[in-house]
């Protein structure tokens, strides 16, 4: 693969940051904190990025990546010293890095080509078989009468996966064969999901608790060469997934989540680091990839070792808003060393502690909700839990912050255990209304984050 240019980056530099969620947010907070920051501009950004210290939002939507590209770097007044953040995983898919970097402005994201790892499931269920990465055992079926004939012959429980992004409702994990015929005939056959159910992975039922690991990744065809590429993690996080306490609900895009994650002994993260880490990087350099930005790594913790779930190729939402606030280093400072391809001697640094970073929500999320809702924030409060809040969907209108999305914030704290990270969090979300709000009062609770049942069964 062709590798695109290394920028050099200097001090008082400019960063751009794509995308408008409570992920954003984060990322354009933490590069506000660097010192060599002067200003982050965001597209589109929201209502937080909006009043967040040196940073301004370009209401410009990305539907048209090129023109977007060329307004933010006229906006950042140039290319010399300055790159880009690409958070959301649609931007990424359609090949948002690869336009920044012919442009000149290094973007912090893998080229499209390796975006694939997430934008298709089948893709990355091939690339683990293929370098061995540990993982569910899976098939890949494009008709319906063939997946429907293999879920008939299963013999236990079934993830039914959409192979294409599908903005978190791609995934089914049925405990019965009803529940897994129905999620085929409904992405296949109905079109629930469009183009991305058209091609379906069935992947193996795996049982055990869930957790979250961010990485720095830097590969390029010049890392490789001179043995730098790396992919660096970050302290594992645990997202909540299902909307109820107790794990109950329905899924959704994310309803809180904690860092790092409480009782993760060193032979589990060991097991991570040999078995699904670094083939994923040999992977990487095999396949001669072009890869400087992020990556996610969905494991399922078993009685048999940690198992690879999925690819993201970009941070995780809401667990960057927990795992951020940990990190004891220049977060553009590690950008940078990312796109210099200077990564693997970059110094990590985490704060000895825990952040907890419970979610709110629009009532009715993640069915239908109102939007246009005004957001009361008692700063007081916040301030007093010294906590932070993240805003995904919120919007600034005539000075006022109302909502404009399904998860709205994330009020985050610091507590030198979980129990106190958690109590001052839900202190911060107790300085935060708007009508219909609604939050998991668990995040971060032990045993939170597993349900006892699964749709259609037993687990």
């Amino acid at each position: 693969m062709k590798e695109t240019p290394c920028f050099p980056i200097i001090e008082n530099m400019k960063a751009l940051v794509v995308g408008s969620g409570g992920r954003e947010h984060a990322i354009a907070w933490a590069l506000s904190n660097s010192p060599e920051i002067e200003e982050v501009i965001c597209v589109p950004g929201n209502g937080g990025t909006a009043v967040e210290k040196k940073c301004r939002n370009l209401d410009m939507p990305l539907d048209n990546l090129e023109a977007a590209a060329d307004a933010a770097i006229r906006e950042l007044g140039g290319t010399a010293g300055n790159f880009a953040v690409i958070g959301p995983e649609n931007p990424l898919a359609e090949g948002a890095a690869d336009i920044f970097n012919a442009k000149g402005l290094p973007a912090v994201g893998p080229v499209k080509e390796a975006a694939q790892l997430e934008a298709s499931k089948d893709t990355a269920k091939r690339f683990m078989k293929k370098y061995g990465v540990a993982c569910a055992a899976s098939e890949t079926y494009t008709d319906m009468d063939s997946a429907l004939k293999a879920v008939r012959e299963s013999a236990g429980p079934l993830v039914v996966k959409a192979d294409g992004l599908a903005a978190g409702k791609g995934v089914v994990v049925a405990g019965d064969r009803k529940t897994a015929e129905d999620a085929v005939r409904r992405f296949m056959d109905e079109g629930e999901l469009g183009e991305a159910g058209k091609k379906l992975v069935l992947e193996e039922y795996l049982e055990g608790e869930e957790i979250s690991i961010l990485a720095a990744v830097s590969v390029t065809p010049r890392t490789i060469k001179s043995g730098e590429a790396c992919i660096v993690p970050f302290v594992p996080a645990r997202d909540h997934k299902r909307l109820l306490d107790g794990a109950e609900g329905p899924n959704t895009g994310g309803m809180g989540a904690i860092a790092p994650v409480p009782g993760i002994g060193v032979e589990t993260l060991n097991r991570f680091t040999k078995e699904i880490l670094e083939p994923t990087l040999e992977g990487f350099k095999a396949e001669n990839f072009d890869y400087r930005g992020f990556i996610f790594f969905g494991l399922m913790l078993t009685k048999n070792g940690p198992k690879l779930l999925e690819y993201n190729v970009r941070l995780g939402d809401p667990e960057t808003q927990a795992v951020l606030p940990l990190m004891d280093f220049d977060f553009a400072g590690m950008c940078k060393a990312i796109t210099e391809g200077t990564l693997k001697s970059f110094s990590f640094k985490w704060k000895e502690g825990f952040i907890c970073a419970p979610v709110a929500v629009s009532g009715g999320y993640p069915g239908e909700y109102k939007k246009h809702k005004l957001i009361s924030v008692d700063n007081t409060a916040v301030e007093a839990a010294g906590g932070k809040v993240f805003i995904a969907g919120a919007a600034l209108e005539n000075g006022g912050l109302y909502t404009t999305g399904g998860r709205v914030l994330a009020g985050t704290a610091f507590g030198e255990t979980p129990e106190k990270a958690r109590q001052a969090a839900y202190k911060v979300l107790g300085g935060i209304s708007f009508d219909g709000m609604f939050f998991r009062k668990d995040i971060g609770v032990p045993g939170a984050a597993v349900s006892k049942t699964m749709k259609g069964g037993k687990p």
